[in-house]
């Protein structure tokens, strides 16, 4: 691992101290962080700049706070207007520097081992007013990114701080474009940085180049409002933070999110790259994990004892290991008088939990807002008497720090009662499943339920499944979908879920036993290993994963039809697999028309793929000399697709 880089410039001004840049660099060297403080008319201010492989990446922008503390100065003897800027008094007093380099198993993940290796810089300010106020500022390098963040170290006298906006900067050369959209369930839009409508969400991946691509990003919010991204008013080419709270009290000691600046030659890896998100959050504080299990869940609407019992038997056959009881099995989900403690629905709660053990299918259990505010200290350990799995948690509140708070702490009493969370709607991760691995999935997606253009699935691997695993709800039979059926198939590929939810809108009664069904049942939904194989926004994407010798891969097109060649460099060099192929073809004889073939292959070997418009192909290999396949001697003869 190399060194961190520390440079400290100091420029001499009219015989004093005019600027400081503080640097350091990633262990690869590739990514690099100035943080500079100066005087300007006596106040102190501070930038940063990032660069890539030697390229400017984001050009200076501030790093800010507006504070007002002035209730507390009053009782000080001191009093500052709400006008007056935090930072016109601080003093840099010292820098120190830090690092690591550390390897950790993640169980949950899209890889299974995650190196975390940074080197970092702490700059400590102070105020210089007798009020003993003190400022941190926090800044990390890794090989994926840049990370920083605000730290309030303890007050002596225990005095709280007002926070009133955060106002970080991320200047970009002109001509960047972002991928733009304005809420979590939202679809994406490719805009320059001009005459937004509204904020735009987190993660924000952006063009700046050809050959440059950036995500802007939060880790570790925890207990503070939730962030997104707005144009400057007077910076052209520039976002801020924007914080949904306009204030926020913070008891000393205490911590900022973590801003996240990813940068890549190619979108893909800034996918292959998102562990900084989990890095970013403490190690895991459950010692005993052996109960949080992931696995594939399919949801039961018409909540009936016999209804349960047939979705039991289904995904018991389909290995699929969880059912959910969708709303309503306790009451009307929006009122505040429903008890989720009573099932009300016409199911045989404990019928169903003991032939669901029987089948080895766990239960979930959906629960409101509404009851959960009421009666979650009561019904978690409840639950838990009840033989229950998990929990998804509906219609969250999740912007303001109140919110915020709330959902964690409920993810953590989850955990006390080995429950799994699935959170929905509009929360987007920020790394915390690391913390408190019960927390396998969430949404805050635009999913398959809601029926986006293909092209939306080409964007979504890039920008939202940069932050973590997203809940995409895939849909299989419904009439109303508008891809072909190959490519739903490849969703759990796409789209990174320790909680896979399939069949959304499908029953036992509605599904087909079509062949390619297997792929559904076989495909894991925890990884060893992620590659992105084709990155062409819009066009066409291709992503492998790999489960142990076995490796899955998803290729898909947008609105148009394609020729495409997938490079197979993720599999062993010179080995044989046996490929399992789930591809369109309208000749097949079955309501999704999708062929099941088989193919000998070798690593290394490129396939080619003639794409239908909103088409795919879902890929199984197989080692071949692990693999007992019948006619592997007639496979050795068929080397393409």
């Amino acid at each position: 691992m190399k060194r961190f880089l520390l440079n400290i410039v100091l420029l001499a001004l009219a015989g004093r101290v005019a600027a400081q840049t503080f640097t350091t660099q990633s262990p690869d060297g590739r990514q690099r962080i100035d943080v500079t403080l100066s005087d300007e008319k006596g106040a102190l201010r501070i930038h940063y700049t990032t660069r890539f492989d030697g390229h400017e990446v984001i050009r200076p922008s501030a790093l800010d706070l507006t504070i007002d503390n002035h209730t507390w100065e009053r009782a000080l003897g001191k009093r500052f207007t709400k006008t007056e800027r935090w930072f016109d008094n601080l003093e840099f007093v010292g820098c120190d520097t830090l690092c690591r380099d550390t390897v950790w198993h993640n169980a949950y993940g899209e890889r299974s081992t995650v190196r975390d290796a940074w080197n970092g810089l702490l700059l400590h300010l102070a105020k210089q007013d007798g009020s003993k106020y003190r400022l941190d500022i926090e800044v990390r390098a890794y090989d994926e990114g840049i990370a920083f963040r605000y730290v309030l170290p303890m007050h002596p006298d225990a005095i709280y701080h007002r926070l009133i906006a955060e106002n970080t900067e991320f200047a970009f050369p002109e001509g960047t474009e972002a991928w733009y959209t304005p809420w979590a369930q939202g679809s994406y839009e490719l805009r320059p940085l001009e005459d937004w409508e509204d904020e735009c969400e987190r993660p924000v991946t952006l063009r700046v180049s050809d050959d440059l691509w950036v995500a802007l990003g939060e880790a570790a919010q925890i207990d503070f409002p939730r962030g997104k991204f707005r144009l400057s008013e007077t910076k052209p080419h520039t976002l801020v933070t924007a914080l949904n709270d306009n204030a926020t009290d913070l008891v000393t000691p205490s911590v900022t999110p973590w801003r996240v600046i990813m940068a890549a030659k190619r979108p893909g890896e800034l996918l292959e790259h998102n562990d900084i998100f989990l890095n970013l959050n403490d190690a895991s504080q459950i010692a005993d994990e052996s109960w949080i299990r992931p696995g594939k869940i399919m949801r039961e609407t018409r909540l009936t004892t016999e209804n349960a019992l047939a979705v039991i038997d289904f995904c018991a056959r389909h290995k699929m290991q969880y059912l959910l009881f969708d709303w309503l099995w306790y009451g009307p989900a929006f009122d505040f008088a429903s008890d989720a403690r009573k099932v009300v629905a016409p199911i045989d709660m404990p019928r169903v939990v003991a032939y669901g053990k029987e089948k080895g299918v766990g239960i979930w259990l959906y629960v409101n807002q509404h009851a959960l505010q009421k009666q979650a200290e009561q019904l978690f350990p409840l639950f838990r008497e009840w033989g229950i799995a998990g929990v998804k948690f509906g219609f969250v509140q999740f912007t303001s720090q109140h919110w915020s708070e709330w959902v964690h702490r409920l993810v953590r009493l989850a955990a006390e009662n080995h429950l799994m969370v699935n959170i929905h709607d509009e929360y987007r991760p920020t790394g915390y499943s690391r913390t408190w691995p019960n927390l396998l999935t969430q949404e805050g997606i635009r999913g398959n339920e809601e029926f986006p253009a293909a092209s939306h699935n080409t964007v979504l691997p890039f920008t939202r499944m940069l932050c973590g695993a997203g809940d995409y709800t895939v849909c299989y039979f419904d009439p109303r979908i508008r891809n072909t059926h190959a490519h739903q198939l490849t969703f759990p590929i796409l789209f990174f879920s320790p909680l896979q939810t399939l069949y959304w809108y499908d029953t036992p009664a509605r599904t087909r036993e079509v062949p390619e069904l297997e792929f559904f049942d076989n495909v894991p939904v925890v990884w060893d290993d992620t590659k992105v194989v084709d990155d062409t926004i819009g066009k066409h994407i291709a992503i492998a994963r790999r489960s142990g010798e076995e490796w899955f891969a998803g290729v898909i097109a947008a609105d148009e039809a394609c020729e495409m060649t997938l490079p197979t460099d993720f599999l062993d060099a010179d080995r044989d697999y046996v490929l399992r192929a789930y591809t369109d073809d309208e000749t097949v004889d079955t309501p999704t028309q999708v062929r099941v073939s088989y193919h000998l292959v070798r690593g290394g070997m490129p396939l080619h793929f003639s794409l239908q418009a909103r088409g795919g192909a879902a890929l199984h290999f197989l080692p071949a000399d692990r693999t007992d396949t019948k006619g592997i001697k007639r496979l050795k003869a068929n080397h393409k697709l």
